[in-house]
């Protein structure tokens, strides 16, 4: 009965023009409620129950999004999965471009067309900026298959769409900051106003107020939706962040891609705590001087659905490949690097049972 009362509470944090505070406690550590009972555990992709394929002889291409190779965060995700695949499927020949700041849409279609006419196949867009550009490209090139993250194109017979339960995995990072922090004031950091990243912002709200429903949360975005530079703007990162501090947040998590690090910044620079995004960023080298605020990262297993991907082309096999990747087959998850959340493990993984059973429905939008 608290669970439920508190899902109900989820729904009423509000999001005034990008920016905004759904009032609560602040005063002290949260009142908790009680974890979830145990549910069945969540269980594996299924070609993590399939031996590794070969594949030596493919050839792959992958246009990267806004912050390229070294972002820390969504970008580096996709890279694991390349690398795994290299380590564990004899994958040899990859190609990689980079996606400029500012520039313009057809840049995106002059990339998947290079890689393709190129022989590279499959092609991986990393991210929704690609739909527009797979939709008008895929077709001229029917021998050649694509995958985009982010994004669900249908109807396209060599495009496969690689999504993510974000909200899910972002529920999980909500009960984290709930449980850390010290006067129950939490916030909620954007990169761009888009449905995809306020599934996140909803994921983590709902999680948040599940834990404590008097909890206090911040939120606001560094740009509004068509507007991708609050992916790459560590300034406005840590401006925002600085704000929502300065209003009483002690944990702050982030959807902000390269821009987390600004926020990983003022979070460092106020003493106070941090929750990463996409990879596991306690271990990622671009922001090493900030590895002692990370308590935890949301793990969005782009690399997971990046390896699934090439093993399935490698078998001739895409029905091995997830329609989506959630909580039950650890497609979205928690990072436990640095020891920081240890005491949680037990009751995030009764909310992540419990969600995976369906016990526990995980909004998509504020």
């Amino acid at each position: 009965m608290l669970l439920t009362g508190a899902m109900a509470l989820a729904g009423c944090a509000k999001d005034a023009g990008g920016g905004g505070t759904s009032a609560g406690g602040g005063s002290g550590p949260c009142k908790l409620n009680p974890p979830p009972a145990a549910a069945p555990a969540p269980t594996s992709s299924t070609t993590q129950q399939l031996p590794p394929p070969d594949a030596s002889a493919m050839r792959v291409g992958v246009a990267f999004d806004i912050g390229g190779r070294g972002d820390a965060s969504f970008n580096d995700a996709s890279v694991a999965g390349l690398d795994r695949a290299k380590a564990e499927m004899g994958l040899r020949e990859t190609k990689e471009l980079d996606a400029g700041a500012g520039e313009p849409e057809d840049a995106k279609q002059t990339r998947l067309r290079q890689l393709a006419r190129e022989g590279f196949t499959p092609v991986i867009a990393v991210g929704y900026a690609y739909a527009d550009a797979l939709k008008i490209v895929a077709p001229e090139f029917p021998g050649t298959k694509f995958a985009i993250i982010d994004e669900q194109i249908d109807g396209m017979p060599n495009v496969t769409s690689l999504v993510f339960a974000e909200e899910q995995g972002s529920f999980l990072a909500g009960v984290v900051a709930a449980h850390k922090s010290k006067n129950c004031h939490v916030g909620f950091v954007g990169g761009v106003q888009t449905p995809l990243i306020q599934k996140f912002q909803a994921g983590f709200e709902a999680g948040a107020k599940a834990a404590a429903p008097d909890i206090t949360i911040e939120q606001k975005y560094l740009t509004p939706a068509g507007d991708f530079s609050g992916f790459q703007d560590p300034n406005k990162g840590s401006e925002v962040a600085t704000g929502q501090l300065e209003a009483g947040a002690d944990v702050v998590y982030h959807a902000a891609g390269a821009s987390g690090k600004g926020v990983f910044g003022a979070v460092k620079g106020a003493g106070a705590q941090a929750i990463g995004v996409d990879s596991d960023q306690y271990h990622q080298p671009t922001v090493a001087e900030y590895k002692d605020v990370i308590i935890s990262s949301m793990l969005k297993r782009i690399d997971l659905a990046v390896y699934d991907y090439i093993a399935g082309v490698a078998r001739n096999d895409l029905s091995t490949v997830p329609e989506k990747f959630d909580v039950s087959i650890d497609g979205v998850t928690y990072s436990t690097s640095g020891g920081k959340i240890d005491d949680l493990k037990p009751t995030l993984d009764a909310y992540k049972a419990a969600i995976a059973a369906g016990q526990i429905q995980v909004p998509e939008k504020p």
